[in-house]
């Protein structure tokens, strides 16, 4: 799933989006309230973490503006996190359609586990595990299992794998997989995702008691099901 974070202090950025990553999530980030605005007029995303005294536009309007917009992309999720955690500043951020707010100072496991409450949420499936087929995907631990050991996975293949997962039956395009693995600045091309669904494939073939499979549907994109009898 791939994350915007909107945050002006280049360390504090740093810092959350390498933890954000290490869950295995898609993390973009810009300086300025303008760059997110920007992104977020031509971008899809999960989930926007949104300080709210950033240079260049300040990050209510552009929560506010994100709202004005309506649609899918209009309705992503945002939670705030900054330092104006005065009650008017709360009211008011989540007045304007913010998720959640949390104020700075902030413990990182709490922000983490805030997230995932509103990608949980997002996805419409309130529900902790995902399976098929003897795989399994705890979205609390955000780990993989299959036929009851852990699968190994680079953050990219998890990525993909999640997308997959979460969507059983259901076929996802290249470029729909695309946006959720790699953010704007990773220098590949769409013919990336095969190599990973490769690379899954071979992995989810040494647990030959399990019944996933990742089915090839041509011109349309990729699905997760049960193997057939």
């Amino acid at each position: 799933m791939r994350i915007l974070l909107v945050e002006d202090h280049v360390e504090l950025s740093h810092w959350v989006s390498k933890a954000l990553r290490d869950a295995k999530l898609t993390v973009e980030c810009a300086a300025t309230g303008a760059d997110a605005d920007a992104l977020l007029h031509t971008q899809d995303y999960a989930l926007v973490i949104l300080d709210l005294t950033l240079p260049k536009m300040d990050g209510l309007d552009v929560l506010r503006r994100l709202r004005a917009r309506g649609g899918a992309r209009g309705g992503t999720p945002v939670l705030i996190l900054t330092a104006r955690g005065g009650l008017e500043d709360r009211v008011q951020g989540l007045n304007l359609g913010a998720d959640d707010y949390l104020p700075k100072p902030f413990e990182l496991a709490e922000l983490e586990a805030r997230v995932k409450a509103l990608l949980r949420r997002r996805s419409g499936n309130e529900a902790l595990v995902h399976e098929c087929g003897g795989l399994r995907f705890d979205t609390v631990s955000r780990m993989f299992t299959i036929c009851g050991e852990a699968l190994a996975l680079t953050p990219r293949e998890h990525a993909v794998l999640e997308a997959l997962i979460a969507r059983p039956g259901r076929a996802l395009s290249k470029e729909k997989l695309f946006d959720e693995v790699f953010a704007l600045a990773d220098d590949v091309n769409l013919d990336a995702i095969e190599l990973y669904i490769h690379r899954i494939r071979k992995k989810l073939d040494k647990f030959p008691d399990a019944r996933a499979m990742i089915v090839t549907l041509r011109g349309i994109g990729y699905l997760m099901q049960e193997r057939p009898d």
